[in-house]
Parts: structure tokens; sequence; C-alpha cells
């Protein structure tokens, strides 16, 4: 398997500072933009805190970026060996995310993901309005609440998403679930 990023803190304080500069924000109105609070974005420039997935989507998506987009570069390799695909944990779930595919020439990004039995993660609707995406369960179980709508996936199940809407995926069982996430940006 893949390394996890290790300098992923450093990694995403120096991108959120370099999105702001380069769109002149304040703290202020990325907070405004993200509905992150301007001390915990402030917190993470500083690298005195490790963002949530929950929170990293909310910035990428001010930023009108996907999580991989705001976080890995895009790969011009024909061939990216596993051992090469960035994997970043999210601290506070044990989510742990693979970036398979992604190129800016290309709107599809391909991402695995792992979700620890019981854990489980939330993404705003504002982080689904710039794509469309279909999850397939490779492992395990996996509850996809999505608005009002809920799906139970059991193993080769896929799911397309409809509308944007606050999305939070969970492990309903006692081991890890793994799945695929095939993502088209709009």
């Amino acid at each position: 398997m893949s390394m996890i990023i290790d300098d992923a803190d450093h990694l995403i304080a120096m991108r959120v500072k370099a999105e702001r500069d380069r769109r002149n924000w304040s703290l202020a109105t990325l907070s405004e933009r993200s509905g992150v609070s301007k001390a915990m974005l402030s917190k993470i420039e500083r690298e005195e805190v490790s963002p949530t997935i929950t929170i990293l989507v909310r910035i990428a998506s001010a930023f009108g970026q996907t999580v991989a987009g705001f976080m890995t570069p895009s790969s011009k390799k024909a061939l990216l060996p596993a051992l090469e695909q960035p994997r970043w944990r999210d601290p506070a779930s044990g989510y742990v995310r693979r970036q398979i595919f992604q190129s800016a020439d290309n709107p599809l990004e391909l991402i695995e993901a792992t979700l620890p039995p019981s854990a489980s993660v939330g993404f705003p609707a504002s982080s689904y309005v710039h794509i469309r995406n279909v999850v397939w369960l490779l492992d395990g179980r996996l509850e996809i609440r999505e608005g009002e709508r809920v799906s139970n996936l059991k193993v080769g199940d896929r799911l397309e998403f409809g509308s944007p809407a606050d999305t939070e995926f969970r492990n309903p069982g006692k081991v890890a679930c793994r799945y695929l996430i095939a993502l088209l940006r709009q």
C-alpha cells in the first residue's frame, strides 16, 4: 500500500495560505465561504490542528476544488504505482482516502476510501455542487445518508448520487469497509 502523506498538516497549511493569497482573501472571507471558523482556519494555517475530512471538504469547496485538487498535484504519469498514490488519514474518524487517479486534463477522479467499523464521515451539500459521483462498495457494509435518502450498500452495490445534499458515510459493520469513488468534475 502507499504511504500516508507524512507532512499533511504542513501541506494543508501551505495550500490554504497560498489559495487565500492567490484570491486576496482574508481569513474572514474564507471562513464565510467555507463555514469553517476563523479560529480553526488560523490554527490550520499555523499547523496547530489536523483538519478533519469534513473541514477539508469545506475549505476545498470554498476554493472551487475537490479535496484531491486541493491536496495533491495532478500526475502526468500514465502509470502511477500504488506506492506513489497519495493517501491521507482523517485524524477524527480514521477514514483513509487514496487518490488513485487525478489529472488536470481529465475531469475524472478515482478515490479508494476505507472507513473503520462504526466510523462515519460527513460532507456538506456544497462539496457536491460542481461534481457528480458514484460509489461502488468493494468490502464490508456501507450506509450512505444523502439528504433524506438512506442507502445500505453490500459488497458489489453501487450508488449514483443525486442533487447536492448533506451526505454522511457510515460503516455499520464490525470490519472496515472499502469503496471506490468515481468523481466527475463539471
